[in-house]
């Protein structure tokens, strides 16, 4: 490989880490609900703890009705806990850190005026971790930009991957341990429900014989 080949791939490589990292990090979900008049629609997604949760969604109206119809929000953590709920709203925005590990989840309804009883759609971005963190506000009070914000991304990134791993890792071993678990009490389970047929069985060979000697058939 000459020396210009190695100089390109010594350039190429870096951008592409760069642009990988920028993608990543702008793959906030941008979800779009069609909602019924007379139904509730949820979203849910599984997030580790201390994880950053922002939230965005406007209601539109899909036969352009006036007044848009309103509708309610509420989210919920995995155990059950309201982190936000709102009502008669068009549109609104949550965000809070996860201090839950598991499924967190996002209800909507029409509660409001909704002149064609038709369905809505709502537009919903919904961004976690690394993808919420408000970098202007990072470069602006570390005074840094250029390359050295974009290492910083990445190093978000990596740190980012590297909890989800973990978790995925716990997430693994605690299943482990259900499953060894459940496979114990199955096991359990079908040697007891062997001996319950077993004894009855047994039961049910003397009261056959003890009938048929009374009946000197044998």
């Amino acid at each position: 490989m000459g020396a210009s080949a190695k100089l390109r791939t010594g350039v190429l490589l870096p951008l592409f880490i760069l642009c990988s990292t920028s993608n990543l990090l702008h793959s906030g979900q941008a979800i779009w609900l069609t909602l019924p008049a007379t139904r509730m629609k949820c979203v849910t997604e599984e997030i580790h703890n201390n994880v950053i949760v922002l939230a965005d969604y406007i209601v539109i109206s899909d036969d352009h009705s006036h007044p848009t119809p309103t509708i309610s929000t509420k989210v919920t953590s995995p155990y059950g806990n309201t982190l936000h709920r709102t009502g008669n709203s068009t549109h609104g925005k949550f965000a809070f850190t996860t201090d839950e590990a598991g499924n967190y989840l996002a209800c909507f309804w029409v509660d409001g005026h909704n002149q064609g009883g038709g369905d809505i759609s709502i537009n919903l971005e919904w961004k976690t971790g690394i993808a919420a963190k408000d970098w202007e506000s990072v470069a602006s009070k570390e005074q840094i930009e250029g390359v050295e914000l974009e290492l910083r991304k990445l190093e978000g990134v990596v740190q980012s991957i590297h909890e989800n791993l973990l978790y995925l890792k716990n997430r693994e071993a605690e299943l482990r341990t259900m499953s060894a678990k459940t496979n114990s009490r199955v096991a359990w389970l079908s040697v007891m429900s062997l001996g319950v047929c077993i004894g009855v069985s047994v039961v049910q060979l003397l009261h056959l014989k003890r009938f048929f000697r009374k009946k000197k058939l044998i």
